[in-house]
């Protein structure tokens, strides 16, 4: 037996199973010819230091990992680093580094520390999005696109975020703000790079309904940003012009009450039809207009309707009634066609523009069995009714007349029936310097022309002046910009611009496929075994942007003849966030948890006030160092904590108790092994069929019964917390069992069940806690690796009961819990039921007009 006094040394036994794996290249994904399990972390932009959320969201995908390995899986669990991005380049500005050398130094320090959890990356396969050997397919990419007409240039209003100095996708903006920095957001004029994400709208929206291993929550989401609507286009020529404004509606069946127009104020045939005594005006209320969008972006139901009247008239091609044309803020250009047909007796928000203008309000639905008197109105009548003053549709019910509507629409060549997409195409141009290149070449000759496949990559220049401000960065580097036109030879320069650093996280689950590929950005055959990932993990924060994008990327790649998935991800887990309670000194503010000592500021000593419990922030300094915490509790503890504390789908409140509890466990089962290591080591193991009775048939029942509960709780339910617990009360019950041992010899029936059960802890603690397993494992006299042995099987014999507990309900009512033989006959169970007071209390001097006894369920009787 070993000493009693041997310790549990994490940092020993941490650092040695970390080398001994890094050594065997441990976790290197086998060949293509047995059963895969992809598993994938979003990876992470490499910020210098790992957080909490990095600690807990990589946990759970190695959890799953190392289970599949262990179920004889060939797994593929890779890791790298969304390396573009503008805090290098800040970086850069503000303490005079280059980005490159800043990124590669944070990357190198972040490796070591998720190194340093055990993680079961395949390192071989690592890519960083900054290398040119990553980015260079980037720009293959951009060109095959372009070849195929799904990347393509356009002058366009767009996102400007004034603090970062650069364009921003819708889906960028968040409430108006930059999604970065938090700026407001302004609308600006530029030529733009667009990727054609609308071509792929219909395919993006019908697939959600096939993924069904994705929460239904991003699902909307994703439905929602789509927007698809059904409806009719409707064009109203311009009076006296050869003008005409073009409009998208889901309600056809409201145009015979169409009594003015509204525009967006950036719609561009404002310029053209505003008429001269209105132009001064107009060009007023459209830069204050623009100048308030973030408003009204951030909350539209609260903005006060505006507008300017053009002077212009439309006609309504069904009436031939001129109606006149406003610009009105309500109204934005992305949606629909940036320009709306007012109805105001049947829109809230066209109403009260058209009370505040006097404008006409013309009923065209009423309710059913009423009149609607446009004098008395006050607010929009939006259901649906009868249809009046309509022409040939009065008297019938307005959902049934769109279809006929349409008809006199197209009829009149006026118009056609139509769907459309919230989604627009995503602008990928950046004003910055730590991006992708984009492989453009502008020659006055020639035009646009591609950079030719064989010149790539286009390298990012050393010698840029990097200000944060005004133009494209790379505009400042000469020999950058200046070059030669591929087609003619002659004098051209480069585009300035780079590529959304979206653009790198759409497709780096299909090149860590093959990633040292140098003849395209991934093999066909190597995508083919291992697309779609089976198990994605991320934060909600990414339903409309990353994931978007990266199933609109696998869909495009699919059609350049790449390879065959239809969708980049079979299920996804989105994580919940790591928080903690924040913490203030009225004198200095916000402070770090390290900066409290006894309720009281380390700087001031006067007593903190304890906040609410928030999601982990710099900014609030309610943050946890993970270095910290490894290096006091160990690698195992700090993971054992972050998959215990919460399900994974739900936040996790941060607790110093909760991870000290941890480490007492994990010292419990160091304990409960190193302690009776002379007994594990030379007792005989449990054989099937051996004959058991009493505590040992106890022990042995809960083994299994505990197998049987982890390996579920794992593989159908993420529900790591339930697993960790039962493999917590298995080792409770192998400490109460230990007095069973006494005098007891190695081969008795009790050595075997004690033995089967403390390698049954060690298993399934693995994925959990693998550095203190293997350490077990190997002094339990086993040579084979942990992540290399079979999972633990359950013996249905074992955990079948020996009595079970069923419900008795007597006219649709549980009146009763009783203590049934586990598979017992109907009689019997009868005759256990008629015996229990409660139940004969209810029924004597009743007839018994049914009995039914599900096996082992339930047993449900009816009386009169």
């Amino acid at each position: 037996m070993a000493e009693k006094s041997e310790r549990y040394g994490h940092k020993e036994i941490e650092a040695r199973w970390q080398a001994e794996w890094e050594r065997n290249k441990a976790f290197s994904a086998g060949e293509t010819s047995s059963p895969k399990y992809y598993v994938l972390e979003m990876f992470p932009y490499p910020s210098g230091k790992i957080h909490m959320g990095h600690v807990r969201n990589y946990s759970i995908g190695d959890v799953l990992a190392r289970f599949l390995m262990m179920r004889g899986k060939n797994v593929l669990h890779p890791m790298g680093w969304d390396s573009f991005g503008l805090p290098a380049e800040n970086a850069a500005i503000q303490h005079g580094i280059h980005p490159a050398k800043w990124t590669y130094e944070n990357i190198d320090n972040m490796r070591v520390q998720l190194k340093r959890m055990g993680l079961s990356y395949d390192w071989g396969r690592e890519v960083a999005t900054c290398s040119p050997e990553y980015y260079k397919w980037n720009q293959w990419i951009f060109l095959k696109l372009l070849e195929k007409g799904i990347a393509y240039k356009k002058r366009s209003s767009v996102n400007w975020c004034p603090e970062c100095a650069t364009v921003l996708a819708n889906e960028q903006v968040e409430d108006g703000s930059c999604w970065r920095c938090s700026s407001p957001v302004e609308m600006k004029e530029l030529e733009q790079w667009f990727f054609k994400i609308t071509a792929y709208a219909e395919e993006l929206l019908e697939h959600t309904y096939k993924l069904q291993g994705w929460p239904e929550r991003v699902l909307v989401m994703q439905r929602n940003w789509i927007g698809k609507s059904t409806g009719a286009e409707v064009v109203f020529p311009v009076d006296g012009s050869k003008e005409s404004i073009r409009v998208f509606t889901t309600r056809p069946d409201t145009l015979f009450g169409v009594t003015f127009m509204s525009l967006a104020p950036g719609h561009p045939a404002i310029e053209r039809i505003t008429t001269g005594e209105r132009k001064a005006d107009v060009e007023r209320f459209v830069a204050r207009a623009r100048a308030e969008a973030r408003d009204l972006r951030m909350n539209p139901e609260e903005v006060v309707k505006d507008g300017a009247f053009t002077g212009a008239f439309c006609v309504n091609p069904l009436t031939g009634e001129k109606v006149p044309v406003y610009v009105a803020n309500f109204v934005l250009m992305e949606y629909g066609t940036g320009a709306v047909m007012a109805v105001p007796a049947h829109d809230q928000r066209d109403f009260e523009f058209a009370k505040k203008y006097g404008l006409p309000i013309k009923v065209v639905i009423n309710p059913p069995g009423a009149a609607l008197d446009p004098s008395t109105m006050d607010a929009a009548y939006v259901e649906p009714g009868i249809m009046v003053n309509s022409g040939p549709v009065d008297g019938t019910v307005s959902t049934g007349a769109m279809d006929a509507i349409i008809d006199l629409v197209e009829e009149k060549k006026a118009g056609k029936r139509t769907t459309t997409y919230r989604l627009r195409d995503w602008g990928i141009s950046r004003q910055r310097y730590w991006g992708c290149p984009i492989p453009v070449i502008y020659c006055d000759k020639c035009g646009t022309v591609p950079v030719p496949f064989e010149s790539l990559p286009v390298i990012l220049p050393e010698d840029v002046m990097l200000t944060g401000k005004g133009l494209s960065p790379l505009a400042s580097s000469e020999s950058f910009v200046k070059t030669e036109c591929p087609s003619c030879k002659g004098s051209a320069r480069r585009e300035t611009d780079t590529m959304d650093t979206f653009v790198d996280s759409s497709w780096y689950f299909l090149r860590y496929s093959s990633p040292q590929e140098k003849g395209l950005p991934f093999k066909k055959d190597e995508a083919g075994y291992w697309m779609p990932v089976d198990q994605y993990i991320g934060g909600i924060e990414h339903a409309v942007l990353h994931l978007l994008y990266a199933r609109f990327f696998t869909k495009a790649l699919r059609d350049l003849g790449l390879h065959e998935a239809d969708e980049p991800f079979k299920n996804l887990l989105t994580q919940g966030m790591v928080c903690k309670e924040i913490t203030r000194c009225p004198e200095h503010g916000y402070l770090y948890p390290e900066e409290v000592v006894e309720g009281k500021c380390k700087l001031c000593s006067k007593p903190v006030v304890i906040g609410a419990v928030e999601k982990m922030s710099k900014s609030k300094k309610n943050v946890i160092d993970p270095d910290r915490i490894i290096s006091q509790y160990g690698a195992d503890t700090t993971r054992l904590f972050s998959l215990f504390a919460a399900p994974p789908e739900k936040d996790l409140d941060w607790s110093e108790e909760g991870v000290e509890g941890s480490y007492r466990f994990l010292n419990r089962v160091w304990r409960l092994v190193v302690e009776n290591s002379d007994l594990l080591t030379s007792a005989l193991s449990w054989k099937p069929g051996e004959g058991l009775e009493g505590k040992a048939k106890e022990l042995h029942a809960t083994t299994h019964r505990t197998i049987r509960k982890v390996t579920q709780d794992i593989e159908e339910r993420f529900h790591f917390n339930t697993a960790i617990s039962s493999i917590m009360e298995l080792v409770n019950a192998l400490y109460q069992f230990q007095s069973t041992l006494d005098g007891k010899g190695h081969g008795t029936a009790e050595a075997r069940v004690f033995k089967e059960a403390i390698e049954a802890v060690v298993l399934l603690l693995a994925p959990f806690a693998p550095h203190i397993s293997e350490e077990l494992w190997s002094r339990l006299g086993v040579t084979k690796p942990v992540y290399r042995t079979g999972w633990p099987a359950w013996s249905e014999e074992a955990v079948r009961e020996d009595e079970i507990e069923i419900p008795v309900q007597v006219n649709g009512k549980v009146r009763s819990r009783l203590k049934v033989p586990a598979g017992a006959a109907e009689a019997e169970v009868k005759r256990i039921v008629m015996n229990d007071e409660k139940i004969k209390e209810i029924i004597t001097g009743k007839d018994i007009r049914k009995f039914v006894y599900v096996q082992d369920k339930i047993v449900n009787m009816v009386v009169a």
